[in-house]
C-alpha cells in the first residue's frame, strides 16, 4: 500500500508535490482526550491520496472512541497500561502482537520513555518521535521540537510526519464524524428532545480547577440560555459530576448527563448542538471537532497551544499578566483570569454563534 508521509511542501493554496513510499503505519497515541483530537490532522495529512484506512493506533482505552470517529484509521488498538505503569513484560507481549501486522513506520506522539518502548520492543524500522525522557535509543529519528517555530501542539504532531528538508503544511482543522444512529439511541434512552435549539455546557476540566470556569457563572449562563428558549445540556466525565450537580440543583430545567455517557456518545451529541460553552478540555475540542459553533473558556492554560481549530470556534478570555499559568490551582489564589469573564458576555458570544 502506497502512503504520503513526506507531505505538502509548500502553503496552503499552492500545488503540492507529495512523495509516496510503502508503509504500514503505527501511531501511538497522546492520553489526553483533547490531544487525541488534535492528532486528527496528522492522520489526514497521512491518508489524503487515499480513500481507505492506511493508519492504526495504538491507544489508551479511553481515547480509543476519538480514534473510531476519525477518517483514515483502520484498527484502534486499546493499550491496557494504567498511568506511569511500566509492565515491561506485557508490554513485550503487546510487541510481539504488533510485531506480526509487519508496521513499517511508528509515529510517537506522547515524548515518555513508555511511549517509544513498544513500538522499539516490535522492531518497527522506523520509529519517529521528539526528543524526550531520555529515549533517544528507542527512537530511528529523535526529533529536537522547535517550540518558537511550532507553538501549537497540532503542529507538532503534523511535522512528525513531514521529510526533513521540506515545509510543514498548515494542518487542516481536525474532524471527526459523529454516530448520528447512537445518537438518536443514547437521546431515546435519556429522554432527550431537539425541538428547541440545544445549549451544552461543558463546566468540568480534567487537568484541574484552574481550567474551570466558575460555577456561579455557569449558573448565570444557564439560567440565561433557558430565558432565551434553549434546552441547557451539562456534559462532561463522571469526573465532573461533582462540578455539574450545584449548576443542575441551582437551575431547574437543566439536564445533567456527566456521567451518563461514554465518551463516544457525548461526542455523538455533540453533534446536535446549536451551541456548546466549554472549559479548555477534551470536549471543548470534540465540539470543535464536530463542526459545532464554540464559546471556549481559557484562563489557566493558553490558546496558543492547544486552540479550538474551527471557523466556528471563538475564545474568550481575560488578558491579565499571570495568564496562562499552566498550573492546576490558582498560585495567587484570587483566579482572576475565569473570576473576570463575566457570565454576560459569554452570553452573548453564545447567542451571536448559534445565530
Amino acid at each position: 500500500m502506497l502512503v504520503a508521509i513526506g507531505p505538502l511542501a509548500g502553503k496552503r493554496g499552492i500545488e503540492h508535490r507529495p512523495f509516496f513510499m510503502a508503509e504500514r503505519i503505527l501511531i501511538v497515541a497522546p492520553s489526553w482526550v483533547g490531544d487525541a483530537i488534535l492528532s486528527e490532522p496528522l492522520v489526514a495529512v497521512l491518508r489524503e491520496p487515499f480513500e481507505e484506512p492506511i493508519v492504526d493506533v495504538l491507544a489508551p482505552p479511553w481515547c480509543a472512541p476519538v480514534y473510531a470517529r476519525m477518517r483514515g484509521i483502520g484498527r484502534v488498538i486499546e493499550s491496557p497500561f494504567r498511568h506511569k505503569e511500566l509492565g515491561f513484560a506485557r508490554r513485550r507481549m503487546l510487541a510481539r502482537e504488533l510485531q506480526s501486522h509487519g508496521y513499517t513506520l511508528a509515529l510517537v506522539l506522547p515524548n515518555s520513555f513508555k511511549s517509544a518502548l513498544i513500538p522499539w520492543l516490535a522492531r518497527i524500522p522506523r520509529r519517529i518521535g521528539y526528543v524526550g525522557e531520555m529515549r533517544r535509543i528507542l527512537l530511528t529519528d529523535a526529533l529536537r521540537l522547535d517550540r518558537k517555530a511550532l507553538p501549537r501542539l497540532v503542529d507538532r504532531f503534523v511535522a512528525l510526519a513531514v521529510a526533513r528538508g521540506r515545509l510543514i503544511p498548515t494542518p487542516p482543522a481536525p474532524m471527526l464524524v459523529p454516530n448520528i444512529a447512537n445518537a438518536g439511541a443514547a437521546m431515546r434512552g435519556l429522554t432527550l428532545s431537539t425541538r428547541r435549539p440545544i445549549a451544552i455546557l461543558c463546566p468540568g476540566a480534567e487537568y484541574g480547577p484552574a481550567k474551570r470556569w466558575p460555577t456561579e457563572h455557569f449558573i448565570a449562563l444557564a439560567r440565561r440560555m433557558l430565558d432565551a428558549g434553549y434546552a441547557v445540556w451539562l456534559m462532561g466525565s463522571p469526573n465532573d459530576q461533582p462540578t455539574a450537580a450545584p449548576i443542575a440543583a441551582a437551575v431547574a430545567g437543566v439536564r445533567d448527563l456527566t456521567g451518563r455517557t461514554d465518551l463516544g456518545t457525548a461526542i455523538d451529541l455533540l453533534s446536535l448542538a446549536s451551541v456548546v460553552v466549554s472549559n479548555d478540555s477534551g470536549l471543548m475540542h470534540a465540539a470543535a471537532a464536530v463542526g459545532r459553533p464554540l464559546i471556549a473558556l481559557f484562563g489557566s492554560s493558553s490558546p496558543d497551544y492547544t486552540p479550538p481549530l474551527s471557523p466556528v470556534a471563538q475564545v474568550t478570555r481575560i488578558d491579565i499578566e499571570c495568564s496562562p499559568c499552566f498550573q492546576r490551582e490558582c498560585p495567587l489564589g484570587h483566579f482572576k483570569c475565569m473570576r473576570d469573564l463575566d457570565p454576560e458576555r459569554v452570553y452573548q458570544l453564545a447567542l451571536e454563534a448559534a445565530a
